[in-house]
């Protein structure tokens, strides 16, 4: 499990929070002007949020990324301790679910990268509905039911090592890399590396989503598998791989990772293929049971904000909206973003699951057979 923190005033992080007030705490109340264009309402959620002091938040955007997210949200509320929990997605499934079943002390905000299981939880009666002030400026497909909300637009893309694919063989599509990885299979054994969908639920959900998208998704995969590729759970897994050049390339990867470790690594390079490209969010909602209600609506119309989608922006977690400026904005044409919503639910469907599981190995095995 991953390490639970507190981000007090400026960023700094203990492993486990102190017993003691944040410094801020101590100083004198003074008023916080409600966000512009908020109703007059907000200002009695402001006073409740301060009352409750506390915001807890079960996640799996990595912690060194959200420290500096958690500052700018405490530079506007000043009083209210955030408690960021880093949890793999899996993890913060059972563990969630588990603390409210037996009645125990849990997250105010649930937010992972994991959307089938975030629609699953919303589902199953785990969130509240919150009508937020900055429901307006968001995408149709990032909201569901008032509960589920979209906080980031993530493409999946195709990382390389620049040493060993030459700029001419580049992939742009989904077809040129099925070629690519056909005419020059013997070069490419062992140095594909893609999610295993048997043990990550994001790369299940990447792979399904291809499948949804197109019928010649099975025709890559058979590709893939002629290759002996590399199954692994992490995004950081497939991405030091490829900096290594222990790998080749690595397939469905969270692109705006892949573009941060790019800027610091001339090695590595990132593609977004043209023909389509999977763009994810990471669902946020309100527990039902949350301890401390106010502070977390407060929290999460943070992240919703320009202010605070603009700190996504800065680091490596692309905003959902866009009227914020990012790095990186895909073609309306290219970009086909999961829609947060039920039909994420078939995924979940453990028939189906198995029947997908079963033609995937079906597939993999088939391409150990190539000679």
């Amino acid at each position: 499990m991953r390490s639970f923190i507190t981000v007090l005033a400026l960023a700094a992080t203990v492993a486990f929070p102190a017993m003691t007030a944040p410094a801020d705490a101590q100083r004198p109340s003074r008023p916080i002007q409600r966000p512009a264009g908020y109703p007059r309402s907000y200002d009695s959620l402001i006073a409740d949020a301060r009352t409750e002091g506390t915001v807890r938040i079960y996640a799996n955007a990595d912690k060194a990324e959200m420290v500096p997210v958690v500052s700018a949200f405490r530079r506007l509320y000043p009083g209210i301790q955030v408690l960021y929990a880093d949890l793999g997605s899996a993890e913060l499934y059972r563990r969630y679910t588990q603390e409210v079943r037996s009645k125990t002390y849990s997250a105010d905000i649930v937010w992972s990268s994991a959307m089938d299981q975030q629609v699953k939880l919303i589902n199953d009666g785990y969130a509240q509905q919150y009508a937020s002030p900055e429901k307006p400026a968001l995408p149709e497909t990032a909201v569901w039911k008032n509960m589920g909300f979209g906080v980031t637009a993530e493409p999946i893309g195709i990382v390389y090592n620049k040493k060993l694919v030459p700029a001419a063989q580049v992939p742009q599509s989904h077809q040129q890399l099925e070629q690519l990885l056909r005419h020059r299979r013997a070069a490419f054994i062992g140095k594909v590396a893609t999610f295993d969908p048997a043990r990550s639920n994001v790369g299940y959900l990447y792979l399904s989503q291809d499948f949804q998208i197109t019928r010649d998704t099975r025709s890559l995969v058979e590709a893939m598998a002629a290759t002996r590729p590399v199954l692994l759970t992490h995004t950081e897994e497939m991405l030091q791989g490829v900096a290594s050049g222990k790998l080749a390339m690595a397939y469905n990867v969270i692109g705006s990772y892949a573009l941060e470790r790019a800027r610091r690594d001339p090695n590595i390079g990132v593609v977004f293929p043209r023909d389509y490209t999977i763009v994810t969010s990471r669902i946020a909602f309100i527990s039902r049971e949350a301890r401390h209600p106010a502070a977390a609506r407060l929290f999460l119309d943070f992240l919703l904000s320009r202010a605070g989608q603009a700190q996504l922006a800065r680091h490596s977690l692309w905003p959902v909206r866009t009227d914020v400026p990012a790095s990186h904005r895909l073609p309306a044409g290219q970009a086909r973003a999961v829609r947060v919503g039920p039909q994420l639910l078939v995924n979940l469907d453990r028939l189906t699951r198995q029947r997908f599981l079963r033609d995937w190995n079906a597939i993999l095995a088939s391409g150990h057979k190539t000679p």
